[in-house]
């Protein structure tokens, strides 16, 4: 049996048993292979362990059989010596998840193919997710490449393990193209100029900006401001003709302060409501001047933070309601209409009733903290409604 084919495991009774871990890109797995590694199971006797990073690991083999166990799968392993590029974690993206901004999917396969199994200085952990809740934790990783609207923040130096750290934001980009470009030029940066340290100690030892400019060139700094909104556009033209006043409506309202939720950015969440500062700072964020905290979103630095989201999120809101005209910032009282500007967590505490209308709707998410704290328009706009026909159909049945 080669060492390189498997990893041996804790000795029990004085017997070697040993594990195998076959290549999985994405972690993404069809029927028929899914069966190989049930027939291996079931062979031998063994046991299958999902891992952390999106493979199937095969535990429990003996020696002799290690060998026919890979024959039977027909597969690879997902590396053969530590120091190598691992595989790329990556969530399901626009793909397939309704909160994806950017297809993690595409970007993280092509990153897939090209670097893993790569040997480097010291083992390289990557990860893609499409939008800033980061499930696959791209601040923890040594690349870390995380989707927005806006384009993808591309993070560098994070780790986990017995002295966990978080990577250093690099730059933002409006597509992929450029992130496939950036990380490129990281890669092989690293792998010519490092020592045997991983990429944040590489980091530490020769300087962010030192980092950011060999990789990014000269003119780095373009790479640090905020990406401008396809949508975004600026007029020169003066308006001359005065008009009258109109009251700003809801959406006007809502443009100009957000609602605050769970995946609102910490630095959108400065910027816009500078008084909401005081409460990031009882809570322990001293660090939000810094790009690495302040381009998370609100719910990954609460769990840092060890504090409850939902409460922080009320908190918040509560800053925003005293920029709101009156009757803007009134909740929902029992007995009013709901309306497409109505949060959920209001209507499912004042109209329990309609709950099992919207989980038929295919809302099953309605004690997440993310999901309720959002506006009924941009639930009806995830799920696929039509918001009017909602709003008609919960005035209807609420008070029933």
């Amino acid at each position: 049996m080669s060492q390189i084919a498997a990893n041996l495991q804790r000795i029990r009774n004085g017997q070697r048993r040993y594990a195998i871990t076959p290549r999985i890109p994405g972690g993404f797995v069809q029927p028929a292979l899914l069966q190989k590694f049930i027939d291996v199971a079931n062979k031998y006797k063994v046991t299958l362990k999902i891992t952390g990073a999106q493979r199937i690991m095969i535990t429990g083999l003996r020696a002799e059989d290690v060998n026919d166990a890979w024959a039977m799968l027909g597969m690879k392993p997902a590396y053969t010596v530590a120091n190598r590029v691992r595989s790329v974690t990556m969530c399901p993206g626009t793909t397939f998840c309704k909160r994806a901004k950017q297809d993690s999917v595409k970007l993280g396969m092509q990153l897939e193919k090209k670097y893993t199994s790569l040997e480097m200085p010291s083992k390289v952990k990557m990860s893609v997710s499409g939008c800033p809740n980061s499930c696959t934790e791209g601040a923890l990783k040594d690349i870390g490449i995380i989707g927005s609207v806006n384009g993808w923040s591309i993070y560098a130096g994070g780790s986990g393990g017995a002295h966990p750290r978080l990577g250093k934001l690099i730059a933002h980009v409006p597509n992929e193209s450029d992130v496939l470009i950036i990380v490129d030029r990281m890669i092989n940066y690293y792998k010519e100029q490092a020592q045997i340290e991983r990429v944040g100690e590489f980091i530490d030892r020769i300087g962010l900006e030192t980092f950011k400019q060999a990789v990014l060139g000269p003119d780095y700094m373009q790479y640090a401001a905020p990406i401008e909104s396809e949508n975004t556009t600026t007029s020169d033209i003066e308006q001359v003709v005065p008009t009258a006043k109109v009251a700003p409506t809801m959406d006007d309202v809502n443009a100009k302060y957000p609602i605050i939720t769970p995946d609102t950015i910490i630095r959108d969440i400065v910027d816009t409501y500078p008084d909401c500062v005081p409460i990031l700072q009882d809570m322990g964020m001293g660090c939000l001047g810094c790009p690495s905290s302040t381009a998370e979103p609100l719910s990954q630095a609460a769990h840092i933070h060890g504090v409850n989201v939902y409460d922080l999120v009320s908190k918040l809101n509560s800053v925003r309601a005293t920029l709101l005209e009156p009757d803007q910032a009134k909740p929902l009282q029992k007995g009013e209409p709901i309306t497409k500007d109505t949060i959920i967590r209001d209507i499912v505490h004042i109209y329990p009733e309609v709950v099992p209308y919207l989980q038929d709707k295919g809302m099953g998410c309605l004690g997440c903290p993310s999901s309720t704290a959002e506006p009924l328009w941009q639930a009806a706009q995830i799920h696929g409604f039509d918001v009017t026909h909602l709003v008609d159909e919960l005035n209807e049945r609420k008070g029933a």
